[in-house]
């Protein structure tokens, strides 16, 4: 089993536009659709449709944290979520001829310390049966900023990988427990280093130091070119098929959940890299967020080409 956490959950709401969006007046939407949002849940979402068992986790509450539950028993993901007082958040994403994806991400509503010790009591019985958990995205007001570190601790004393992929002090302390794997972009590697990328050979090499750091596995993600992994066997680098993207919303999120999927099923650097690729290049073709077509991505899988560097 895979288990998904999500600190800071959201109700997506997708809305799509008919024509370009004009400031200042009045918009109609042309159609909305609804999901169990934040990053940990499109990962949740990915792992189920790569086929293996999930268990979603992390904190929701009020009104929207019993919507939200009730859309993740639509899409079939088990949970076991801590309920605070606090509401969950609402996240709009706005989808339009012109401009494409707009984000307008709530910031969430604040945790107390009761609430978050007494998820964290629970955290090591959430994940007792998984073999692999992944921690996703920011966290509310309230958790401090080396939560992560501590879950990463609990859950390599339980035996159990496990992949962050986050940013900003978030990532910086997270790193400290020496996570499995790490799954930054390029601004948050700029954003971790203080220093600025100017080409593949500066990914490489920052990618590398976190490898040497403990990291088993260093993912960085290139959007639209794929994305390169440092690891004990080297570097390696997975050019991602040229598709028309539909809706890019989500496509790290599956990215995570195809890695997790991999590190369970045991497979190779290699086959692991191409998989993800696919995986994400797949989600790029759906217009919901972290959802693709399981045999697109096998048709894809063929398609994606890794070289070791």
């Amino acid at each position: 089993m895979i288990t998904t956490v999500t600190l800071n959950a959201s109700i997506d709401k997708a809305y799509y536009m008919e024509g370009a969006i004009e400031n200042g007046r009045v918009m109609r939407v042309k159609a909305v659709h609804n999901s169990a949002g934040g990053k940990g849940l499109n990962v949740a979402r990915a792992v189920h449709l790569c086929g293996e068992e999930v268990l979603a986790t992390g904190l929701v509450g009020g009104y929207n944290g019993k919507y939200l539950e009730a859309l993740l028993d639509k899409d079939d993901i088990p949970h076991a979520f801590e309920h605070i007082e606090g509401e969950t958040r609402s996240c709009i994403n706005i989808l339009d001829e012109v401009f494409g994806s707009t984000e307008y991400l709530e910031p969430g509503c604040a945790v107390t310390e009761r609430e978050k010790l007494k998820f964290l009591e629970r955290f090591p019985e959430i994940i007792g049966d998984s073999q692999v958990v992944t921690m996703s995205g920011s966290v509310p007001a309230g958790l401090p900023a080396d939560i992560y570190r501590e879950m990463i601790l609990t859950a390599k004393r339980a035996g159990k990988q496990v992949i962050l992929d986050t940013s900003g002090v978030l990532l910086e302390k997270g790193l400290e427990a020496c996570p499995t794997l790490v799954k930054p972009n390029q601004d948050e590697l700029e954003q971790l280093f203080s220093a600025k990328i100017a080409g593949r050979e500066d990914v490489i090499a920052r990618a590398e130091k976190l490898c040497g750091q403990g990291i088993s596995y260093v993912v960085v993600s290139l959007g639209g070119d794929g994305a390169l992994m440092a690891c004990r066997e080297g570097v390696l680098q997975a050019d991602a098929p040229k598709v028309e993207a539909v809706n890019t919303v989500g496509c790290g999120d599956s990215m995570v959940g195809a890695m997790a999927v991999a590190l369970k099923r045991g497979f190779e650097p290699e086959r692991m890299l191409r998989y993800a690729v696919a995986v994400a290049s797949a989600n790029a073709l759906s217009p919901d967020t972290g959802s693709f077509e399981p045999a697109v991505c096998e048709k894809l899988f063929e398609e994606v080409k890794v070289v070791r560097l």
